[in-house]
């Protein structure tokens, strides 16, 4: 499937490229995959190899799977990870596949579970928490 122009991430902040299989109706799976250039963020020196930036992959795979809506990306946020473990970082020339599922949702946050793969080795893993909408005006409390 072609790459979505409708992600608000721009060079140097978009990790993935195109959906490799759609999300199910359930959205218990779907691929997305992201090519590691030579002159790609990721691949550039010590300080681009946080795995926080495979964490933002994960939230980016969910939002492209989700349709790529760059309103509700907007208007929404990176809110959280749970048990998120990274191995090594990605290298030039390697074409990573992102498996995501929506694992839970609670009114507006969502967690979903990512692994990140090159071939057959494990990248990293683990879920992201995505806070979908606007925060309301009075930092949340309900009246």
């Amino acid at each position: 499937m072609p790459p979505t122009a409708e992600l608000p991430h721009a060079y140097p902040f978009r990790f993935v490229d195109a959906v490799a299989e759609p999300r199910d109706d359930a959205f218990t799976h779907g691929r997305v995959t992201a090519r590691v250039s030579s002159n790609a963020r990721v691949a550039m020196g010590e300080e681009w190899g946080s795995p926080i930036l495979f964490a933002e992959a994960i939230a980016q795979a969910a939002l492209l799977l989700r349709g790529g809506d760059p309103a509700r990306a907007r208007s929404g946020f990176l809110a959280g990870l749970e048990g998120f473990s990274a191995e090594r970082p990605p290298r030039a020339g390697e074409t990573l596949e992102i498996d995501v599922r929506l694992a839970a949702r609670f009114g507006a946050t969502l967690r979903f579970d990512g692994d990140v793969r090159s071939g057959s080795e494990t990248l990293a893993r683990g879920s992201v928490l995505v806070r979908e909408g606007p925060v309301e005006e009075n930092g949340g409390n309900q009246r």
